[in-house]
């Protein structure tokens, strides 16, 4: 692996670090989302340019081997889908300081989040070392107020009827919209975000 991110050595010695740095009594999603996190780092392994060492891809393609190995292994549904969102979501730290407000809040969203924040600490303690982003991430979590993170929406599909839109595939992106901006204190009330998806969406038929 590039040594300037990984001078322990190669996703062997990387996989196995993590796994000894697990705490004792760590649920078995976080003990396999360290386990399986970089496993689609052989299948992408390339140079690019050739004194670079990539791996382009990994993440995807390492969702498609986990979930192949967990089926077969016989996973319930819900450890499989977080040991998953696990892979998928671990290199989602690295743009933690660049999200914007909306993004970093939906990223917080998801379940069992702790195991995620776990899972990057793990990872970067068992590589470079580097725990800023974690810091980052964790002290954001712990200031935003459950309410900031999850708000009762101020736009609805309901809202959208009254305001004379008919329903269909328009309307997911205009309420992600109207929610985008109520996660970035744009927006405050109801017309608020009907006046925003007035200027920015379709106009009711």
């Amino acid at each position: 692996q590039p040594p300037e991110y990984h001078p322990e050595g190669d996703v062997w010695i990387h996989t196995l670090l993590l796994l000894e740095k697990l705490p004792g009594g760590v649920s078995p999603t976080l003990a396999w989302g360290a386990l399986l996190h970089d496993i689609g780092k052989p299948a992408t392994f390339s140079h690019n340019p050739p004194d670079r060492i990539r791996f382009n891809g990994h993440v995807e393609i390492g969702v498609k081997i986990a979930h192949e190995i967990l089926r077969r292994l016989r996973f319930s549904n819900d450890d499989c889908a977080q040991i998953l969102a696990l892979v998928e979501n671990h290199m989602r730290f690295g743009d933690v300081q660049k999200m914007k407000d909306s993004t970093l809040k939906r990223f917080f969203r998801l379940p069992q989040f702790d195991e995620h924040l776990a899972l990057h600490k793990l990872d970067v303690t068992s590589s470079h070392g580097d725990l800023s982003l974690y810091d980052f991430a964790k002290r954001r979590r712990e200031e935003l107020p459950e309410q900031e993170v999850r708000p009762q929406l101020l736009v609805t599909g309901q809202d959208l009827i009254r305001a004379g839109y008919k329903p269909g595939p328009q309307f997911k992106e205009m309420l992600a919209l109207a929610e985008d901006a109520q996660l970035e204190g744009r927006i405050h009330t109801t017309e608020d975000g009907l006046t925003l998806i007035r200027s920015e969406a379709s106009k009711p038929s």
